[in-house]
């Protein structure tokens, strides 16, 4: 049996502050070992002042994520009194570095910028007033070392509020799709309703026995239907792009998977293999659209994604309260595909680069399911699995 490895998971919340504090204690600590060891050359009184100043700057490191710029000012000058007053001189910089790195990364990049000219120019003074152990060398380093590091803040905060935006972007253009796509489906529903009522009433109105309460009712629900249909078209017809046609051909649906997968045979080059156990039923309208794109995007990564795929698996298991569906490959590159950023598969229009497993896990709770997707036992090839439950009303019947 293949051995399944777990991947590491760094901390999280405060379990990081936590860490980030411990850590570089351990590092400072280790670091300053000497005050114990060898010739002494400072009274123990100064050197317990400088471990207590080591304790205030590594514990302060805890507070850095949530409240970056005072964590800065505090540990200035409580670094700059360690290093006038202790004669050992630990890595007691390092903590320095880093809050000076959170304030950058939380986006205060103008604190930053001010925190670090303060360091340069307490150093600046410090050496000018006859420290002969910070040179102009040292000083010139001292600056690169802070330009450096608020530089690097600045970058992953900027990366991140544009990961984080793409996210929100692809969450709010998957959500308008899909309300697009229910729109098509419930107006195509009620149209019909509207119909077939108006078609009874007319019928019923020329029998021979016409029954008044039934041709009131059905003249309720002919008005009703109608201005439900219209207030569903202004309601939701602006979510339709000005240059997006009126759909004319059917609601995609499970009962077009035969046409999908053999679509992604030919286009990708891939045998594709359906398997169906439990009785196939009707589904609602919304849920066999959605198990239509969950299979659609998973064809779709696997053509763009996985290296070296040969076969797809497509698996319908109709249970009596809910559908569950599974797309096996046996490809390579899972690292990708688990990050999302498929686009719409094959004989569809893309819509804003694609949505990927993000967007599918969106579709599937936007019917009360779930969806998982990763690698397959032993890394074998990548797997999206879906239970997508029908309803009180389905699951009775």
């Amino acid at each position: 049996m293949p051995l399944r490895v777990r991947q590491l998971r760094l901390p999280q919340g405060r379990a990081a502050d936590t860490a980030l504090a411990a850590g570089t204690g351990a590092l400072v600590a280790l670091g300053t070992v000497q005050a114990f060891v060898g010739q002494r050359r400072e009274p123990w009184a100064t050197t317990a002042l400088g471990w207590a100043l080591i304790v205030l700057a590594c514990g302060a490191l805890y507070f850095a994520r949530r409240h970056p710029v005072a964590v800065g000012a505090f540990v200035i000058p409580v670094v700059g009194v360690y290093y006038v007053s202790s004669a050992y001189d630990g890595p007691l910089f390092v903590v320095l570095v880093i809050a000076l790195y959170c304030v950058a990364a939380a986006g205060r990049l103008r604190a930053a910028a001010a925190l670090g000219a303060l360091v340069v120019a307490g150093t600046t003074a410090g050496t000018l007033s006859g420290n002969d152990d910070v040179n102009g060398v040292a000083l010139f380093m001292l600056t690169g070392w802070v330009v450096a590091v608020v530089a690097l803040g600045a970058m992953w905060h900027g990366r991140r509020a544009h990961v984080e935006g793409e996210a929100r972007r692809r969450a709010t253009e998957e959500r308008l799709r899909i309300a697009r796509e229910l729109h098509d489906v419930i107006g195509h529903n009620i149209s019909l309703i509207n119909v077939q009522s108006g078609a009874a009433l007319h019928r019923l109105k020329k029998s021979d026995a016409p029954d008044p309460a039934a041709a009131d009712a059905l003249a309720t629900i002919k008005e009703t239907s109608r201005e439900t249909l219209r207030e569903l078209r202004t309601t939701l017809g602006v979510l339709r792009q000005v240059d997006d046609e009126a759909p004319t051909a059917p609601a995609p649906g499970l009962a077009r998977l035969g046409e999908l997968t053999e679509r992604a045979a030919d286009t990708a080059g891939l045998r594709v293999k359906t398997v169906v156990a439990g009785a196939e039923r009707t589904l609602p309208a919304e849920l066999d659209l959605t198990a239509y794109r969950v299979v659609q995007e998973s064809l779709t990564n696997v053509a763009r994604h996985a290296r070296g795929a040969t076969y797809v698996t497509v698996r319908l298991d109709y249970g009596k309260r809910e559908l569950r569906l599974a797309v096996e490959d046996d490809g390579r590159g899972a690292g990708a595909r688990a990050g999302g950023g498929a686009g719409a598969g094959p004989g569809t229009a893309a819509v804003g680069g694609g949505s990927g497993i993000g967007g599918m896990r969106e579709r599937a709770r936007a019917v009360g399911g779930e969806l998982a997707a990763g690698p397959r036992p032993g890394g074998a090839g990548f797997a999206v699995t879906a239970r997508l439950p029908y309803g009180t009303e389905h699951a009775q019947a």
